[in-house]
C-alpha cells in the first residue's frame, strides 16, 4: 500500500451522485430518544402549541419539534451555548438524523434559536416540561408523593464591571473618584485610584446599592469557591422515589430559600396537575437553609409533612409569636428525631444533588449565557425536560446519556440493540411471508370441493 498525500487544495466537483454520499451513521441513544418522541406524537404537540404564534405565509420557519430537540442536545452533550448547539448539530451525522437533516441540508443557525426562544412565551416551555413529565408518568417513573428542594447559584452572563449605582448610575470607578474628592485625596492615575480604593474603609458591594447595567436581574453573590459573581438561584424540587425532576425554577440570587419553598412546590404540584397526574405532594425534605417558623407555618396550613433540618443556634422563646408558629416548629421537630428522617435526608442529599450534577455540571448549565429572569427560565425548563427524558432512557436502555455508550459496556449494549431490532424485523417479515402463503393457499383451492376433501 502507497503511502498516501494529503491535497492542501482540491477543485470541487460539479455534481455528486447521492450513492457517494457519506451514509449518516445513527446513534442508539438519539435514536431510542426519537423512537420515545415519536410514539408520544411530540412533534404534532409542538407544532399545534407553537402554531398560534407564527403568521400564516411567507418563509417557513424551523419546525419547533427540531428546536426543541436542539436544546435537548446542548444538555446531553454538555454543551452551554446556543452557537456551540449549532455548530454541534451541523458537525455530526448522528444528530443530524436525530434532528431529521439531510446531508445537503443547512441545519439551524444559533440566531434562529435566539429569534425562536424570543418568539415563545413562557407558558410554552412550561406545558412543554409538563408534557415530558407525561410521558415519565407513562413509563412508570413518577410517584410525587415525597420531594425533595435543595438550590445552587449559577453565574450570570455579566462581570462585575458592569455595576452601577442605582441611585446616581455611577460605575465603580466615578463613584471612587467622587469619594476621594470629598476626602481631598488626589488622583492622577489608574493606580492612584485602585490604591485608594484598596486602603479605604467600609468598602461592600450591596445589592440594594448596585445593580448589572447590562442584566439587571442578576444579584451579587459570593460563589462557592468564594469569589463575588453576578449570579441566579436555581431550585429544583425532586421525586425522591425516582429522581424525577417534578420542577426547575430561577430565582434572583440573593432571595432565601425560605422564601422560595413553597413556591416551588407549588410548582411541582401544577406540574403534576398539568401532566395529568393524580400525585400529590405530601412531604417535603429540606435541609437547613429552608427551616423557617412562618414557612413551617405555611407547610402545616398546606398539609405538608416538613423534614426540615434545625440551624445551630439558641433556644427558641416563644412569647411574641403566633401560636401555630410553635406548633409547626415543634411538629417539625419531632419529625426529625425518627428514623424515616434519617432515610429522607440521605435520599435527599444523594438524589438532589445528583440532579444538579446532571444539569449544571455535566449538562452545561452551571453558567448561563443568557441574560434576564425569563430567559433563564425558559432555557431550564428544557435542560430539565431533557434531564427526565435521560431517565426514562435509562430505564429503556440503561444509559442516561449519549457519553456513557463509549467503552466495551456501551459498544455490547450497542450491538445487542442492533440485534434485537434485526430480529424483531426479520420476525416481521417472516409473518408476512407467511401471510402470503396462507393467502395464495386460499386462491389455489378449488371453490367446488368441500372442507372435508380438502387436504
Amino acid at each position: 500500500m502507497a503511502l498516501g498525500q494529503r491535497r492542501t487544495e482540491r477543485q470541487q466537483e460539479l455534481w455528486v451522485a447521492t450513492s457517494k454520499l457519506p451514509a449518516s451513521i445513527r446513534h442508539v441513544f438519539y435514536d431510542a430518544l426519537n423512537g420515545v418522541l415519536r410514539d408520544a406524537k411530540f412533534d404534532s404537540f409542538a407544532e399545534s402549541l407553537c402554531g398560534p404564534f407564527y403568521k400564516e405565509g411567507g418563509r417557513r420557519g424551523i419546525p419547533p419539534g427540531v428546536y426543541f430537540r436542539m436544546i435537548f442536545v446542548g444538555y446531553f452533550e454538555g454543551i452551554d451555548s446556543q452557537r456551540g448547539i449549532a455548530w454541534r448539530c451541523g458537525d455530526s451525522l448522528s444528530l443530524r438524523a436525530f434532528l431529521g437533516y439531510e446531508l445537503h441540508e443547512n441545519t439551524p443557525d444559533h440566531s434562529s434559536m435566539t429569534r425562536i426562544r424570543q418568539r415563545l412565551p413562557l407558558d410554552v416551555f412550561e406545558q412543554v416540561f409538563a408534557f415530558v413529565l407525561s410521558l415519565v408518568e407513562e413509563h412508570g417513573l413518577l410517584k410525587g408523593k415525597t420531594v425533595g428542594v435543595d438550590s445552587t447559584l449559577l453565574e450570570a452572563n455579566a462581570a462585575m464591571k458592569s455595576i452601577v449605582r442605582r441611585d446616581t448610575g455611577e460605575d465603580w470607578e466615578a463613584y471612587v473618584r467622587g469619594l476621594a474628592e470629598a476626602e481631598g485625596v488626589e488622583i492622577n492615575s489608574d493606580d492612584d485610584l485602585r490604591k485608594f480604593d484598596r486602603k479605604r474603609k467600609g468598602k461592600t458591594a450591596s445589592n440594594q446599592d448596585w445593580q448589572s447595567s447590562s442584566d439587571p436581574d442578576a444579584r451579587i453573590m459570593k460563589m462557592k469557591k468564594g469569589h463575588t459573581h453576578l449570579s441566579y438561584k436555581q431550585e429544583h424540587t425532586v421525586d425522591l422515589e425516582t429522581e424525577v425532576v417534578l420542577s426547575a425554577e430561577i430565582y434572583h440570587g440573593n432571595e432565601s430559600d425560605a422564601n422560595t419553598l413553597l413556591d416551588s412546590v407549588g410548582t411541582a404540584q401544577g406540574n403534576l396537575q398539568q401532566a395529568d397526574s393524580n400525585s400529590k405532594i405530601k412531604e417535603v425534605v429540606g435541609d437547613k437553609g429552608y427551616h423557617k417558623n412562618e414557612t413551617l407555618a405555611k407547610c402545616l396550613a398546606d398539609e405538608l409533612r416538613t423534614y426540615i433540618c434545625e440551624p445551630d443556634g439558641p433556644n427558641r422563646r416563644w412569647t411574641d409569636k403566633p401560636a401555630d408558629y410553635e406548633a409547626a416548629y415543634r411538629a417539625n421537630r419531632r419529625r426529625l428525631q425518627g428514623d424515616r428522617n434519617k432515610r429522607l435526608q440521605k435520599l435527599r442529599s444523594e438524589r438532589v444533588e445528583r440532579s444538579f450534577a446532571h444539569v449544571c455540571e455535566t449538562g452545561g448549565a452551571r453558567r448561563t449565557w443568557l441574560r434576564g429572569l425569563e430567559n433563564n427560565r425558559k432555557k431550564v425548563r428544557l435542560v430539565v425536560a431533557a434531564h427526565n427524558l435521560g431517565l426514562i432512557l435509562r430505564k429503556l436502555l440503561g444509559s442516561g446519556k449519549p457519553r456513557e455508550f463509549a467503552g466495551l459496556p456501551g459498544l455490547l449494549i450497542s450491538m445487542f440493540l442492533t440485534l434485537q431490532a434485526a430480529l424483531k424485523r426479520f420476525q416481521r417479515l417472516r409473518r408476512r411471508v407467511n401471510q402470503f402463503h396462507r393467502l395464495h393457499d386460499q386462491q389455489q383451492r378449488p371453490t367446488f370441493l368441500t372442507p372435508t376433501c380438502v387436504l
